[in-house]
């Protein structure tokens, strides 16, 4: 079988159930037709997992797999995807995170990981140096992710080894509990921690000193250094560099698309104090980057004052600041801090812990729940004290917590509440209002994993006005249109589709920064492969559909959105007397991409795709 460059060529395959551990070639065809990350992991899933399964039986997998530049030179390319079938929202689903550790799972010798079966009793897995072994995990079970990070690398006796482990809310299965790996980096979406606390595995331990290497070395290392000077230079990513993605928080705010509330308005009048220039100035106290990464985007904040003094930690995101700042109704920047460090110790998707702490609040506030629900608590906008609590008792599962734990579509079920939650497919929406741009509605509507913000992000072309000309996006685009986005939308889908599959980062997709071509240059140089353009773009889209027919064989129809997406406009700001007309773009959509009405993926389709 053919080696490609960039891949390790090895596949560890875990099986709990029976404590035995094996290795599998990586197949150089199956490289070629989803190149890796959530490609080749979705044709796993796809292959191996019954859509039907229970997500958190033994009978489910989760699977960790690299890219072909994870752990090369070509900057950026720091990450790693775990892939699943949902217990959060019963769907297929695929995560993404940077830092160290993917390039260190690569440099210990394999491509990707696939855990199945369920231990009797807590482990974890070790790789190093291409071998790999289960140990016992009974003194880590019941502590969080910073405690457990030091307690490996102590007894593992080396302080490059690099660790990916669950909390207590992974160990409690809490729905949207996920896996954080380097102490604060989390493939955050659809509860990737609470299937390894379902499975009983605590952590991943990983330490090597093999290099992937590259079919051209000399036309890699060339395209690599271009690669690194784009990304050096690109004006549109200085608010990155100076302000972090916090620096999202005032033009959102300013286009009226800044969720508050719960989603129920677009402006929130103390957005100043949360923002990423507000953060610059109070707390943060230096700048951190993922392997090989020029932008350095994530932040290290400290906080000496006040009722939060003590923590110094990484982050937070813009997500984090969205959800528990003005989705909150909160302006306190300081309890936005403690809540992100405390959703990186218990190992919590900080977008749906928020989600589901703001749909409680306006429930409380319309008399869905009372204090006889909410374990006596008040749930008002804005009182920090409260939000914070929440966070700690969700990862408990601790009182009112135990509730909330369950993610916001089976709250709003319990409650009658169905009108106030913010879902797709079961996973609470992120910190952007697609009433005010009405391309980011048919994405997160139409995104296999749940509404998803960055598959693609459309506010770089539909606020920023960014063109992308390799995608067919021009200048001058109306925010507020819908006819003729659908179009747009699908080639934008198939590109990150791309980046997620090649795993590097995602603001390469965001903004258009290097564009296809020049990915195609990375892509050819370091595998050996021959592609075109056309070639990975239809790679792009033999994963979206693969993933789609996951989902219709698990009983996933036609997509929707939430009822105040599409039936509630805003009564003031930027954005006001906006709704989603999704049904239009859908149509739309499902034409051009030869699906049927339901969203189904036609023969033909699949055929001329490689999937029949």
């Amino acid at each position: 079988m053919v080696q490609l460059g960039g891949y390790m060529g090895k596949v560890l395959r875990v099986d709990l159930t029976a404590n035995r551990i094996t290795e599998e070639a990586l197949d150089p065809e199956i490289c070629k037709k989803f190149i890796g990350g959530s490609g080749i992991g979705a044709k796993i899933l796809f292959d191996e997992v019954d859509p039907a399964v229970e997500p958190l039986s033994a009978d489910n997998k989760i699977i960790f797999a690299t890219g072909p530049l994870t752990g090369t030179r070509a900057p950026c390319s720091g990450r790693y995807a775990v892939i699943f079938k949902s217990p959060l929202t019963n769907a297929y689903c695929d995560a993404h995170s940077g830092g160290h550790w993917p390039a260190e799972l690569k440099f210990a010798g394999f491509d990707i990981v696939i855990i199945e079966g369920a231990s009797p009793k807590p482990v974890y897995l070790y790789i190093h140096e291409g071998k790999a072994e289960l140990r016992d995990a009974g003194h880590l079970w019941g502590k969080n992710v910073y405690e457990t990070t030091d307690l490996l690398t102590d007894e593992l006796g080396d302080k490059n080894v690099k660790v990916a482990t669950i909390g207590r809310a992974g160990e409690n299965l809490v729905k949207f509990a996920c896996v954080i790996n380097d102490k604060a980096r989390a493939p955050g979406r659809g509860g990737s921690g609470a299937v390894l606390g379902s499975k009983k595995l605590k952590a991943i331990a990983v330490r090597g000193t093999m290099r992937p290497q590259a079919a051209d070395e000399t036309a890699f290392k060339e395209v690599a250094k271009e690669t690194n000077k784009i990304l050096r230079e690109f004006e549109g990513l200085a608010g990155l560099k100076d302000h972090g993605t916090a620096s999202f928080v005032n033009p959102l705010n300013a286009f009226g698309v800044l969720p508050t509330r719960n989603y129920q308005e677009g402006v929130f009048e103390e957005a100043e104090k949360i923002s990423g220039e507000a953060l610059t100035e109070t707390y943060l106290t230096k700048k951190t980057a993922c392997y090989g990464c020029p932008i350095a985007c994530g932040r290290w904040s400290k906080v000496t004052e006040g009722p939060y003094a003590g923590i110094d930690s990484e982050g937070p995101e813009y997500e984090t600041i969205g959800g528990f700042g003005s989705l909150c109704g909160n302006s306190n920047l300081a309890s936005i801090i403690k809540c992100n460090d405390l959703v990186s110790d218990y190992g919590l998707d900080s977008i749906s812990c928020s989600n589901t702490i703001a749909f409680a609040m306006e429930c409380f506030e319309k008399g869905f729940m009372t204090k006889g629900d909410t374990g006596n608590l008040e749930l008002k906008w804005g009182d920090h004290r409260v939000i914070v609590d929440l966070v700690e008792k969700i990862g408990n599962r601790e009182g009112f917590g135990d509730t909330l734990a369950e993610g916001v579509m089976r709250v709003s079920e319990k409650y009658g509440a169905e009108r106030l939650a913010n879902h797709v497919k079961g996973l609470e929406t992120p910190m952007h209002e697609p009433r005010g741009y009405k391309g980011m509605g048919l994405a997160f509507a139409t995104s296999n994993r749940g509404s998803c913000h960055i598959r693609p992000y459309t506010g770089v072309w539909e606020l920023f006005n960014v063109p992308y000309a390799e995608l067919n996006l021009q200048e001058g685009v109306d925010r507020f249109a819908e006819a003729g986005k659908a179009e747009k939308i699908i080639g934008w889908q198939d590109y990150a589709n791309l980046i997620n599959a090649m795993d590097i980062c995602q603001f390469v997709s965001i903004f258009p920064t290097l564009g296809v071509s020049h990915l195609v240059r990375l892509l050819n140089s370091i595998t050996g492969l021959n592609y075109t353009q056309e070639e990975v773009m239809e790679v792009g889209e033999r994963i979206h559909n693969i993933q789609r027919l996951y989902n219709v064989k698990a009983g996933f129809k036609r997509d929707t959105l939430p009822y105040r997406l599409t039936s509630e406009p805003f009564t003031s700001g930027p954005s006001k007397d906006s709704v989603v007309n999704l049904e239009l773009m859908l149509d739309e959509y499902y034409a051009i991409r030869g699906w049927d009405g339901e969203g189904k993926p036609g023969a033909e389709k699949l055929n001329d795709l490689g999937l029949a």
